[in-house]
């Protein structure tokens, strides 16, 4: 029993890579995708902003219209939709196609994490349930960390087609291994729409919401300009660039299981502490950004401390949504996105208007914001324990 959830834990995981892989990994192709379709880079820019857009848009309403059928089906639905996806963009000569099959896999993009991580959560007992969710989470980790730099790699050494059919590949194994160890999981109660909805009515439900959105927007708006912040200030030429991509990669794992330990012994302090942290970081990347191994230690601790971002938020989101677990996962995904797309929306601005070494400040003050957020959440879960204990 012990071994199929762990092979179950580890496709789940896979698939998210997958996932991640294929969403993430297009802005490292983008300049080849221009190239060979002939365009623009800003339309092809479209391939990343309409994705971004459809999930942050579609998550909640699929997941409620499909809250009656069976887990494994959609799981591998949406799954397979992703290995299609890239046989195609692989294939095809059209950019057209390629924009269609990139708006597709969006809609199930939502429905493939918040089920994943609800059904992992389900299958083990509850006091290992956090852990088996962190361990599904890795799968976004691991798929900045090698994902994307895999994809860009392929593309420049042997051919965007070669890209592709990596995350096509990597979908097809998860589809394959979700197949043979997921039990089929027919909806034996289904969860009636407004029960689901019921959520939405409790006032620390948005608050947390808005931490969420202020906690990836304050990330983004740094993070989204991350190789032009090292080549502009730090100096460093493309090589070196993609080595700190990775190395941030690699510490978010580490960061991963950290942070599920912290958010273990306590979930109120590590989530207070998280925008403190984060601040001292970019306080660090703004003073020592120019010199060029520091800021390498710099990278390597800031990627762990970026992971933190998405454990803790996914965690503080389902501690106010347990009733609707699947609902509540699609909410986190579709306002995160929110968040990258504002933060990067924030960072550009700064960028364009103050230069480079001057975005960091769009950071600090979006965590200062995010920090005042969690400080009210916890005034409020403080009084209403209180209130509690005196009836």
């Amino acid at each position: 029993m012990k071994n199929s959830y762990s092979s179950l834990i580890f496709f789940l995981a896979l698939g998210i890579f997958g996932i991640i892989t294929s969403e993430m990994g297009m802005i490292g192709v983008l300049p080849q995708v221009a190239q060979k379709f002939h365009i623009a880079p800003s339309e092809a820019g479209y391939l990343v902003s309409a994705f971004a857009l459809i999930v942050a848009i579609s998550g909640p309403f699929l997941t409620l219209l499909t809250s009656g059928m069976n887990r494994k089906v959609i799981l591998l639905s949406a799954i397979l939709m992703f290995a299609i996806s890239n046989l195609v963009y692989a294939c095809t000569t059209s950019f057209e196609v390629i924009l269609a099959f990139r708006i597709v896999p969006a809609f199930f993009h939502p429905l493939f994490f918040s089920i994943a991580l609800a059904t992992v959560a389900s299958l083990v007992p509850p006091e290992k349930s956090s852990k088996a969710v962190t361990k599904v989470m890795a799968g976004v980790t691991v798929g900045f960390a090698f994902g994307v730099p895999i994809t860009s790699y392929l593309s420049t050494k042997i051919s965007l087609e070669a890209a592709f059919l990596f995350g096509a590949i990597v979908s097809v194994i998860a589809f394959i291994g979700i197949l043979v160890w997921l039990p089929s999981m027919p909806v034996k109660e289904r969860m009636s729409f407004g029960k689901q909805l019921g959520i939405l009515r409790k006032p620390q439900l948005w608050l947390t919401i808005l931490i969420v959105v202020m906690i990836f927007t304050a990330m983004s708006s740094v993070y989204s300009y991350f190789a032009e912040y090292l080549g502009e200030v730090t100096h460093m030429n493309g090589t070196w660039i993609s080595v700190m991509l990775m190395v941030f990669g690699v510490t978010m794992i580490a960061g991963n299981f950290l942070f599920g330990f912290f958010l273990n012994k306590s979930m109120t302090k590590t989530i207070i502490l998280f925008p403190l942290v984060y601040t001292v970081i970019y306080l660090f990347t703004y003073y020592w950004g120019s010199h060029f191994w520091p800021m390498a230690v710099i990278v390597f601790v800031w990627g762990a401390v970026h992971s933190g971002g998405l454990i803790l938020s996914q965690a503080l989101l389902m501690t106010d949504a347990k009733e609707a677990p699947e609902f509540g996962n699609s909410l986190f995904v579709s306002f995160s996105n929110v968040g990258i797309t504002v933060g990067t929306w924030i960072g550009g601005l700064f960028i364009s208007q103050l230069g480079a070494h001057q975005l960091i400040w769009s950071g600090i003050m979006l965590l200062s914001l995010a920090f005042i957020l969690i400080i009210i959440k916890a005034a409020i879960s403080k009084s209403h324990v209180e209130k509690a204990s005196m009836n």
